[in-house]
Parts: structure tokens; C-alpha cells; sequence
């Protein structure tokens, strides 16, 4: 059956000067008339760029709402520059379109906007350049973002040293859960939650919050970070390679929510996959240990609470173990999420 014609199907152009351009509130990005952003390189500060993909029915799902699909594209690129020690200071969009289905209708991009808008507000950027096409394939977003951190401040993850205590932001485990929550609505009456819970969950997956505010504050304490995307264990095990280190963590430190705490406690066998499952988009930092009582206050004050859960010691193996109570070692077969296993 073929789609009826969209009375409002439009062009490249005019996507980009509807639901774009509002978004180009910088002057850098020449109001998004150009090919490219005219930048000015300040020489007392380092620029921090990444990029990050996502893909419908890989990093969301084909229902979830327009706003969490631009929230979580630039949340993702925002919560690495927040691991770096980075403020904000643009980001690039670049927009492949189905050319069938419903993410090429106004309102879906009216709401993916939205999204965005929000999100940018919240963390003091703006878009300032990109590009969009049509694609036969899967709605895919792929957002360059750029940071900016006093000379020599970035905070890497290869500069942890041996005697460091661990720390972790937020909760760890709420994406996954969310994400099989979503899979399966049963399991939130399997696992004793109430309605505000499983929302908690979902709206985790769907929206998770890079940790900007932290920045300045892993610039002054921290020898090095790394943000948990593909799960606490496999990015523990990434910090710890890049600085020739291991790490013991004790697993019943990890802070978990509420929700998460009640869903282990249902099903204990859940504890690996929060360990490991990814989404969470918190901040993993080595601390020294004199500096960790600072650390941790002036992120309270941040309004962003962390919890210590382990220590960096020296390698080899460089890798990390996460032990119970007993310190036994538990057994985690899957470490992180992986696009190519």
C-alpha cells in the first residue's frame, strides 16, 4: 500500500530553517546560512570535541518520543565533555531522515526539536551547524559537540594513578532496567514497582542527564574520569587499561535508586546486568585521596551527589574486580554493552 502524499512534506532547506535554525542562537554558526561555524580560538583555553551516533532500534526505540530521541542524542555527547572537565561551547547536528514514515512529518520533527531546545537550554550550548538527508535506512542522528576547559585542565581517563578512591555519580542500573521495563511492562508488577518507579526507570533510558555541573568540579580534584555508557564494569575496565591500572570495587557500594534497589531485591540475579548493562551516563572519577572529602562535598553542593565505591591500585592485570561482601569476586561474563558482539 503506498503512503499517502504529506501535504506538508518538506525539503532540506526548509527542515532546516523550521525546526533548526531556532536552535543556532549563537553567532557562531552564521544562523545555520552557511557550510560551516566561524569559531574563535581564545589561546588560554583547549577545545574538547566528541561524537557520538544514535540509531533507532539501537540507542532508542521506534516509540519512544520525539523529545527523549533529540534529548538523549545530545545528552550522550554532552556527558563526555562533562568527563573531560568541559563546558559546552556548541554542537553539530547531522540528521539522517527516513524518507518513509512518521520521523519525516512535522510534528515528529516539531517534537525532536523540542528536545533539543530543552536540553541545549538547560546546558548553556546551541547548535551551530550539521547537515540533513534522507535515508533508506534507520533514523540516525549523529551530534558533534565542542567543549572548552582552561589550558592543561582536561581531565582524561589516562591519568588516574594507583592509591585514587573510585567515585561514582548518581545511580547506576536505571537505563537497563528502564529498557527492559519498556520490553516488557509485566516486569514492573513482577518486581514490586510502583507506577512513579517504573516511570523513574523509563524516563532514565529515555532521558538520561549529563552531569555538566560537574566539570569544574572533576577539573580541581580529579586525576582522571570517564563517563558510563556501555556499563560501570566495562568503562571501569576502559579508565583502568588507559591508565595501566586495576581497580577493586566493592559491588554492594554502587549506589542504586529506589526502583532499581526494589527490582534486585525481587530478582537478585538483576545485579550483573545494572553492572554492566550501560545507559547510565553518570561520571566515573579517580580521586586522590586527599582530596576526596573535597570532592565530595563540593559535588553535594553541586547538587549532584557521588559515592565512593572502590580504589585504583597497580597493575598487572590492568582490568578491574568487582567483590561481595565477602570479597568474593563476582563473576561477570558480559562486562559492557558491544555493537560488534
Amino acid at each position: 500500500m503506498s503512503r499517502p502524499p504529506d501535504p506538508e512534506r518538506l525539503g532540506e532547506f526548509d527542515i532546516i530553517a523550521r525546526f533548526f535554525a531556532p536552535l543556532a542562537t549563537d553567532p557562531v554558526s552564521l544562523g545555520l546560512t552557511d557550510d560551516a561555524a566561524l569559531l574563535h580560538a581564545e589561546s588560554r583555553d583547549d577545545l574538547i570535541v566528541t561524537t557520538d551516533t544514535v540509531i533507532e532500534s539501537v540507542h532508542f526505540l521506534e516509540r519512544d518520543p520525539p523529545e527523549t530521541v533529540g534529548h538523549k542524542a545530545l545528552a550522550v555527547n554532552l556527558s563526555d565533555l562533562a568527563a573531560k572537565g568541559a563546558e559546552p561551547l556548541g554542537y553539530l547536528l547531522a540528521l539522517s531522515l527516513p524518507d518513509q514514515g512518521k520521523q519525516s512529518s512535522t510534528a515528529w520533527l516539531e517534537g525532536l526539536a523540542s528536545g533539543l531546545k530543552q536540553l541545549q537550554e538547560q546546558a548553556g550550548t546551541a547548535l551551530i551547524g550539521g547537515d540533513t538527508t534522507a535515508t533508506p535506512g534507520p533514523l540516525t542522528l549523529t551530534i558533534t559537540a565542542i567543549g572548552r576547559l582552561p589550558k592543561g585542565q582536561a581531565v582524561l581517563r589516562s591519568r588516574a594513578k594507583a592509591g585514587d578512591r573510585l567515585y561514582i555519580s548518581g545511580t547506576i542500573g536505571d537505563a537497563a532496567l528502564g529498557l527492559r521495563l519498556l520490553q516488557d511492562h509485566d516486569l514492573a508488577a513482577r518486581w514490586g514497582l510502583s507506577e512513579a518507579e517504573a516511570e523513574h526507570l523509563v524516563d532514565r533510558y529515555r532521558r538520561p542527564q549529563p552531569r555538566t555541573h560537574l566539570a569544574p568540579i572533576l577539573r580541581h580534584h580529579a586525576h582522571g574520569a570517564i563517563d558510563v555508557s556501555d556499563g560501570l564494569a566495562g568503562d571501569l575496565d576502559k579508565l583502568c587499561i588507559a591508565s595501566g591500572l586495576r581497580a577493586r570495587v566493592q559491588a554492594g557500594d554502587v549506589p542504586l535508586s529506589v526502583a532499581a534497589a526494589k527490582a534486585c531485591e525481587a530478582e537478585p540475579g538483576l545485579l550483573p546486568m545494572l553492572l554492566t548493562g550501560g545507559d547510565d551516563y553518570e561520571i566515573l572519577a579517580a580521586i586522590p585521596a586527599d582530596r576526596a572529602r573535597g570532592f565530595a562535598i563540593d559535588a553535594e553542593r553541586a547538587g549532584l551527589p557521588v559515592t565512593e565505591i572502590g580504589s585504583l591500585e597497580p597493575a598487572p592485570p590492568a582490568g578491574s574486580t568487582f567483590v561481595d561482601r565477602s570479597g568474593a569476586a563476582l563473576n561477570l561474563p558480559v562486562r559492557s554493552f558491544s555493537h560488534f558482539v
